[in-house]
């Protein structure tokens, strides 16, 4: 994991891969959770059985699912410290490569785009992939942008 304590070491990894996270499984637990709480029940992601007869043959977790993954991959990546906040300040060039199969494992690599110091506050642009274990194509990339509130 990478540790940063500062601005300017934050900066000085512009243009750098700044680390993979570790494999994290999504089991069909997980997808019927999250469709609870998104009120997204739709057969493809909670139907066992009607899914096998489906175009993947099996359930696949939602797009979003993958994506609200985010933060907690990004803290294995990265620590930033001396931080009074974080905050998620928006989404860019998102795109869903393939869906993720219920039970997969997923995991985040992430490079520093470009940041900006706005009076204390760094600005990160950090593109991303969310890849799929033994897949070849992500099942997302972007660049999420966040604001760190320095001390």
């Amino acid at each position: 994991m990478l540790v940063i304590n500062s601005y300017d070491e934050f900066a000085s990894h512009l243009g750098q891969e700044l680390g993979t996270s570790e494999w994290v499984e999504i089991p069909q637990e997980r997808i019927n959770l999250f469709a609870d709480a998104t009120l997204d029940h739709q057969w493809i992601h909670v139907d066992e059985e009607r899914a096998k007869e489906g175009p993947y043959g099996q359930t696949i977790v939602h797009g979003y699912l993958t994506l609200s993954l985010l933060p907690y991959l990004w803290a294995q990546v990265v620590e930033v410290n001396n931080v009074k906040m974080l905050v998620n300040y928006g989404m860019d060039k998102m795109k869903f490569g393939q869906p993720v199969l219920s039970g997969k494992r997923v995991r985040l690599t992430a490079k520093l785009e470009n940041i900006v110091n706005l009076r204390g506050i760094a600005k990160a642009d950090i593109s991303f992939k969310i890849e799929i274990e033994n897949e070849k194509k992500p099942a997302l990339t972007g660049v999420a942008t966040f604001l760190y509130h320095f001390a």
